[in-house]
């Protein structure tokens, strides 16, 4: 019986040392996982939650969108993008980008203009009144933007373009209420 002992020592060792690299193993793939949502929340994509009737045309308040960080470290905003951005402090707002650095905008009869040509429109009802607005000039580094729902918007017609640093991202996705599920581009 003295020849077992040692075996059954060695294999009792070898399973103990086998259960601890297990949990450090199954530690490590934790911690990586935590660790990458971290990185991906923080540089590529945050949920945003829609509050407001500014954007009711495409989304609702209670919405819940994917915002996609990282795409204006690659490029510029284009029109008509819906973007999610610093408006004030501790609050953010989501709008739709209409006009670019160094281009004019304004509003007249309820039809929206870009470098004095009337912009279509296919994301607003034809229903939905723009009030006329005089031409203003985007400056450089500036978007002017506008939220769907034209009557009931705080907007760049009321504090002015928007800074590109003030940019968190472009809004992609509703992902809920799943009714609403959809891209916005």
């Amino acid at each position: 019986m003295s020849t077992f002992a040692p075996r059954s020592e060695r294999l009792r060792k070898q399973k103990k040392s086998l259960g601890k690299t297990k949990t450090w193993e199954w530690t490590q793939a934790f911690l990586l996982a935590v660790v990458l949502a971290i990185l991906i929340r923080l540089f590529i994509l945050e949920p945003f939650n829609v509050s407001g009737p500014s954007m009711k045309e495409t989304m609702h308040s209670g919405d819940l969108v994917i915002v996609n960080k990282l795409i204006y470290k690659l490029r510029d905003p284009k029109p008509g993008e819906v973007i999610v951005f610093h408006a004030v402090e501790h609050k953010d707002y989501v709008k739709r980008v209409v006009a670019l650095p160094g281009e004019t905008v304004e509003a007249k009869n309820n039809k929206l203009m870009i470098n004095g040509k009337i912009v279509n429109e296919p994301y607003i009802s034809e229903h939905t009144r723009t009030q006329d607005f005089d031409m203003r000039k985007v400056p450089p580094g500036h978007v002017f933007v506008l939220g769907d729902n034209r009557t009931d918007s705080s907007d760049s017609r009321e504090f002015g373009p928007v800074s590109m640093k003030k940019i968190i991202g472009r809004a992609d996705l509703i992902y809920w209420p799943f009714q609403d599920f959809g891209f916005l581009w």
